[in-house]
Order: C-alpha cells, then structure tokens, then sequence
C-alpha cells in the first residue's frame, strides 16, 4: 500500500531537485482564482497559464505520432523520480500544477488511454490516499496523452465535487451487498455515482454503466471523465458521460474564442484557464453554455438509465 504521506514526501523531494517543477508549484500561490455559484453548484476558476501546455495539446492522430511520449519512462526528465504502485503503474510529480500537490500515475507499459479493467484499480489507489481525487480523462475528453494510460491524483479539498454532491439528491439504479450505482440529474453537471465497498464490485457496477453509455463510431470507449475519493464509509467513483472534447468556441484566435479544454478537474469544480483575458471574462453565461455543449443531459442520460434497467 502507498500512503498519502508518502507521495508527499516524492513531492517535497522532486520540488527540492527539480527547478522548473518548483517554480510551477510556487506559481500556484499567485494564481488568480474567482468562485461562481450556478445551478446549486459551487464552482471555482483558476488562472493557471502553465497549463497551457496540457489545454492546448494537440491531440490528433498525426500530432501524436510526431511527438515522443512524455510518459515513458525513457523520454521523462532526468530529474524526474517515481514511486512504484500496484506492479504496473509509477506515480510522478506533474510538473504543470492545477492541485497544490498533484501527481500523475501512468502505466509502466506504453499502452493507450482506456479504462476498461483499471477501474478496480482507480478505486483502490483512491482508497490508499486518505485526502485525495484519482482522477481519469477519457482519450477524447481531455487527456494530453491518450496514447499512454494514466490516471491523475490531487488533494480532495482543492475541489468542490464533494461538498457539491453532499447537497445533491442521488437516485440510486442499482444496488448489490457491496456497490450502489446512482444518478445525479438535477445540477448542471450531470453525473453517475458509484459507492463502492470493495474495487472489484465497484468495477462490476462501473462495467454496467459503461455498457448502457454511448460510444461513438471508432472510439473505444464512451466518452467520460471520472473522479473517485474516500468518502469514510465507501470509496466514491464519480463518471460524468460527455458528448464532446472541447466547446465549439475553444481557440486563440478571435475575440469569441477562449482557450478551455474542460477535462475531469474542470467536470470536479475547477475551470481552468491558461489565458488572463479567458478568465476575466469567464462567467456563468460561459459556464451554462460550455456545459451545454460538452456534458451529456438529461435527455441523454434518461436513455443510459432505460439500458440500465434492462441489464442484470
């Protein structure tokens, strides 16, 4: 097992070797950040412009191909150390801070982003590290890297989701002696709600889910973002379904363009914008038709929810 102090201890020791890292981290404290209210949800947006790296990644099948794997082991910084988790995967410092500790754990194998049979293991690194979101980004909804799988982990209290869902009304779809799977439908995001007591029957329930979503022609998955925490009792995977990478306004050129890639930090609370100009203007007009235009809605989720019923 890995404890959270430990990977805190990978952190301190990475911000001690590795310069370019450290300065990022010591941005965070001057970002800019404003809170918004929408919907009866709280939201928050950082303006963050090292991320401009990951929101203006270019994620097409030739700008993969042209570029090395930044998550490799052999084309990472020098400086950049790991600790071994769960036999396959390493977990890292992301140099390009959103969380004031943020990690990112890949596999050790360069195999493409798909969560199909790592839930398990998402529920059970969230269960290990007590204060912090695991997160995943589906290949088609905001992973910088979809031709290497990998999760995300940051500090819980920097995002709104749980405080958030504490509020909201969840309408349990299934439920066995050790996983529930429920639905959240009346905040803008819109989402499915996994407690899982143990990974395994998390991963059966989430496997259910997975087979009433849409998927598109040539993907290989539904598209979705996914964050899963300790709630005490159970450990919490939260899918939000997605029906679109980026909104239709996303761009640098223009007055009506802003650059927003909303991945699974932004589905958990957090906007984030690497450009000043996007985050003094963002609003909640932004934030309705950004989630619009993205997120799957009611409609949608009512025909996931009539497959589910059918399944066993």
């Amino acid at each position: 097992m890995t404890s959270a102090r430990e990977i805190e201890s990978l952190l301190q020791s990475q911000l001690n070797e590795w310069p370019s890292a450290a300065a990022n981290y010591a941005a965070l404290t001057e970002v800019k950040v404003k809170d918004l209210d929408f919907g009866g949800m709280h939201f928050r947006v950082q303006f963050n412009p090292a991320r401009a790296v990951s929101s203006g990644a270019k994620v097409d099948a030739a700008s993969i191909k042209a570029r090395k794997c930044f998550l490799c082991s052999d084309n990472r910084p020098e400086c950049q150390q790991g600790m071994e988790w769960g036999g396959r995967y390493v977990i890292l410092v992301n140099p390009f801070p959103i969380f004031p500790r943020h990690f990112t754990v890949p596999c050790t194998d360069h195999v493409p982003q798909s969560c199909r049979g790592a839930v398990a293991d998402m529920l059970r690194l969230a269960s290990e590290l007590e204060g912090y979101t695991v997160f995943y980004n589906g290949p088609c909804c905001g992973a910088s890297a979809p031709d290497h799988f990998h999760f995300q982990a940051g500090n819980s209290d920097f995002l709104p989701l749980a405080a958030n869902l504490e509020k909201a009304d969840i309408s349990i779809l299934k439920n066995c002696a050790e996983a529930s799977l429920g639905i959240v439908d009346s905040l803008p995001v819109k989402m499915f709600v996994i407690d899982a007591i143990t990974p395994e029957a998390g991963e059966q329930m989430f496997d259910l889910l997975s087979e009433s979503l849409p998927v598109a022609d040539g993907d290989s998955e539904p598209m979705l973002n996914m964050l899963a925490y300790s709630t005490g009792r159970a450990t919490r995977l939260v899918v939000v379904p997605r029906k679109r990478h980026r909104p239709s306004f996303y761009g640098t050129e223009g007055d009506s363009c802003m650059m927003l890639s909303p991945a699974a930090v932004d589905m958990g609370g957090v906007f984030v914008t690497p450009r000043l100009v996007d985050f003094e203007r963002f609003d909640t007009d932004t934030l309705s038709r950004t989630l619009k235009e993205i997120c799957s809605g009611t409609d949608e989720l009512a025909e996931v929810v009539v497959k589910l019923q059918n399944r066993n």
